[in-house]
């Protein structure tokens, strides 16, 4: 039976290689999530893009399955983003390729991690593990999560719109 639960969703760019250090790339993503939002397949609550994943916290929509939309976005983005590296970066292209019977480069690792959030603190946890991961020590990309660009965390946080695909997590609750 298909899940219609808030989601928390993890891809990983294959053998974590850091390729959102370009923007364009993150540009690709961030159109992948408002094509899904616009086409109503995707409520989307939250998400960060860092170097070398990201993460999506989402709620497929009842007329469409969780699998599909899943597919379709990690494929489209792919294909974007290969499309740029070959014309722009044949190298690191090069470091994609993989050979496989269904594909001769791949983006994403295979399997993203999804799974369900079933209560509003198990999503406002996950919300705030996103919003946190740019300023880790490991990443350090920003002082603190509002002001990483590429995250939903000014949203919450200084209520800027800067990406009106999103919806807050607590109209799921009926707030």
């Amino acid at each position: 039976m298909e899940s219609y639960y808030v989601q928390f969703f993890t891809a990983t760019v294959l053998k974590w290689k850091p390729l959102f250090f370009n923007d364009s790339y993150k540009s690709i993503i961030i159109g992948s999530l408002k094509f899904l939002a616009e086409a109503k397949r995707v409520k989307i609550y939250g998400f960060v893009i860092m170097p070398n994943h990201i993460h999506i916290i989402w709620q497929v929509q009842k007329e469409h399955k969780l699998k599909n939309v899943q597919r379709d976005f990690m494929k489209f983005t792919s294909q974007q983003i290969q499309k740029d590296l070959r014309t722009n970066n044949p190298s690191l292209h090069q470091e994609f390729e993989v050979n496989l019977k269904d594909r001769k480069y791949q983006i994403w690792q295979r399997n993203p991690l999804s799974i369900d959030l079933y209560s509003r603190e198990v999503i406002e946890q996950k919300l705030d593990y996103i919003h946190n991961n740019p300023v880790q020590g490991k990443w350090m990309l920003t002082d603190e999560p509002a002001n990483y660009l590429y995250s939903s965390s000014s949203y919450y946080e200084r209520e800027e719109c800067r990406f009106p695909f999103l919806t807050h997590y607590m109209e799921y609750f009926g707030s």
